[in-house]
């Protein structure tokens, strides 16, 4: 069960729901699966294929004392209060949400259906205790008789059974205990729960809302009932049963993403016109200025050069400030880019399908594991050319610093969960999976890829560096890290932020995201928008003569997170979450999705700025 005021799953038996005979059985689940926090039972639905099945009794279950001021209320009225819902599987289809009112019915194809409902007048929690369990199929051209189950949609009444259970039902249960499938006799019964009626009937809302019924209060003994509705549709195949899922029945139109790719392109094209305009023209008049040959005159006169030329001895300096940090910073972002990369590209090709549970947390996971050895030679090669003495230092950092991190927010995370009594919480035989992977497979890799990185030469650059740094003069307010962190992040956020809200509430309100193909257009775009902005800025701080641009490219492209991060405040205020472990659970998680994008931004920042710096220098004469 899930809530979106919570953002903590639960255990569907936690509540006192009927239970299967012999208790419920868990299915086999993946390592996404468990870190999903899904977890799959059977249940005490009995459903035989292609047969209707009419107001079937379920179980008599206790689900505690009723509503009164000053007391506690139960189970059942606490998780109603806090907007769960359950999320009931058949044949791998998630269950559709059908809603019924006097005039409209709307099928919600995510989130499931609701535990119950509160009542607008009394303000008191009513249980759903009758499903209507409809279910499409499609026959087997070779064999007709058999059929493939292609839908799945359940709608939810609240019906007050008055009852009187058989002689074998013991009055007398516990709060909090369920009964075993029992018998009773239905003493109000509406129409398709009367066996005295001459033609069988499904449950209808007419029947629910009739004149004199009442809903089930979310208290007491209460009877559980259920219909089963078989449908054939012919027109729906089972390799397309997916696909109303998938688009949450078009829910969200494609013209919105294509919108969204639109104002980014706008974006990146306004960008890209102001680094040629800017950037091409002054390059080539500065390129033409320093490479020609000075006059007599101007020898005589000795005039003084001014612009980028003058840094060239400072500008391949190492960073001032902690060249192993910004070398291990590079080295996971690089790891990030490529798992980030390969897992949009993977999935845009249709290999990590919603329909395959938890796979695509796998496949992320294991991805970032593979790319250990980049991490380790991307950080290996920058600290080797920054001069660095302590190799093993910075390959341990790299292979213990960001998973380090990861591992004890997730440890933290884990705690909450446990506390909280949500299936979020991960056994402590998937931990051990983790850093098995960490420890087996993460960390040699990286130290292989840093091996290979120290065996290769450092990084030539097109100048010589001086020995004594040169004094940087005092810079305009536009060129201060606060003015850089800020505009540098705001583009690309810019480009990107429609998608980040789809992504967001696929994760955080259970909503189907599979338009991969449009995320791998606007990745691209949020890659080229970083490079170009900190290229830009680069160019104006070398102007300057200031040719600390190591971490200002990496800040400057990295404070995209800075935005993500702060973008995440304004859309927990859509999830009317209240509760404290919501807080630490939301802010954990997003946190460290910012720290990883700012990372990887920061990455793509140095590299482009990198690239950028060695062709300006290597296309000029130095003396």
């Amino acid at each position: 069960m899930t809530s979106q005021k919570t953002l903590l799953p639960v255990d569907y038996y936690r509540l006192p729901f009927c239970q299967p005979e012999g208790g419920p059985k868990m299915d086999h689940e993946n390592l996404g699966e468990f870190l999903a926090g899904d977890r799959i039972e059977s249940s005490p639905y009995r459903i035989n294929m292609k047969v209707d099945m009419y107001c079937e009794q379920l179980c008599i279950s206790n689900l505690g004392r009723g509503e009164q001021k000053g007391v506690s209320p139960n189970k059942m009225v606490r998780a109603i209060r806090k907007n769960y819902h359950n999320n009931w599987i058949v044949d791998n289809i998630p269950a559709a949400s059908k809603v019924e009112d006097d005039t409209t019915v709307t099928t919600r194809y995510w989130q499931g259906f609701p535990v119950g409902f509160i009542a607008k007048d009394t303000k008191r929690a009513y249980v759903h205790n009758h499903v209507n369990i409809e279910i499409q199929y499609h026959s087997v051209e070779t064999e007709p008789d058999k059929g493939r189950i292609v839908r799945f949609t359940v709608e939810p009444f609240s019906i007050k059974h008055d009852f009187e259970a058989s002689a074998d039902d013991d009055d007398d249960a516990e709060e909090g205990t369920v009964k075993g499938f029992k018998v009773a006799d239905i003493t109000n019964p509406i129409e398709s729960c009367n066996p005295g009626m001459s033609a069988k009937q499904h449950t209808r809302y007419e029947m629910v809302y009739a004149r004199g019924r009442e809903p089930q209060p979310a208290s007491g003994r209460v009877l559980f009932t259920y219909d089963v509705i078989w449908n054939e549709n012919p027109d729906l195949h089972w390799a397309s049963r997916w696909d109303i899922y998938l688009s949450m029945d078009n829910a969200i139109p494609a013209k919105v993403h294509w919108l969204s790719i639109l104002n980014s392109l706008v974006i990146v094209v306004v960008l890209s016109a102001m680094i040629g305009a800017i950037l091409v023209r002054n390059l080539r008049r500065d390129f033409g200025r320093y490479n020609r040959l000075a006059s007599d005159e101007e020898k005589a006169e000795d005039l003084e050069e001014f612009g980028w030329k003058l840094v060239h001895a400072d500008v391949f300096r190492p960073p001032s400030f902690s060249p192993l940090l910004l070398a291990v910073c590079c080295g996971t972002g690089a790891q990030l880019f490529c798992m980030s990369i390969l897992t949009v590209l993977f999935s845009a090709m249709g290999f990590l399908s919603p329909s395959n549970r938890g796979a695509l947390i796998m496949a992320q996971l294991l991805l970032y594991v593979l790319m250990g050895s980049v991490a380790g030679y991307v950080t290996s090669r920058l600290y080797k050319t920054f001069k660095g003495k302590s190799w093993q230092k910075a390959t341990a950092a790299v292979a213990f610093g960001f998973p380090g991190i990861c591992f004890g927010l997730f440890i933290i995370m884990n705690i909450v969960a446990l506390s909280q009594g949500s299936s979020d919480a991960v056994p402590v035989t998937t931990m051990i999976v983790l850093l098995v992977l960490w420890f087996g497979i993460s960390t040699p890799l990286v130290f292989f890829g840093a091996y290979f990185g120290y065996k290769q030469e450092a990084i030539e650059f097109p100048v010589n560096t001086s020995s004594i740094p040169r004094q940087i003069p005092d810079q305009p307010w536009f060129m201060s890290v606060p003015f850089s962190l800020m505009v540098g992040g705001i583009l690309p956020f810019g480009a990107c932020f429609v998608e980040l809200y789809f992504i967001l509430a696929s994760v955080w309100t259970d909503q189907y995201y599979y338009v991969f193909a449009f995320l791998l257009l606007v990745f691209g775009i949020l890659i080229i928008t970083c490079a170009e902005i900190t290229v830009l800025f680069n160019y104006f701080q070398l102007t300057g003569e200031n040719y600390h641009w190591w971490w200002r490219s990496f800040t400057t492209a990295g404070s995209t997170g800075i935005y993500v991060f702060l973008y995440s405040f304004v859309y927990f205020k859509q999830l009317e979450a209240n509760a404290f472990a919501t807080y630490v659970l939301y802010f954990g998680y997003m946190g460290l999705a910012s720290l990883g994008l700012f990372l990887m931004t920061g990455c793509v920042g140095v590299m482009s700025c990198l690239l950028f710096n060695k062709t300006i220098f290597g296309s000029i004469k130095i003396d």
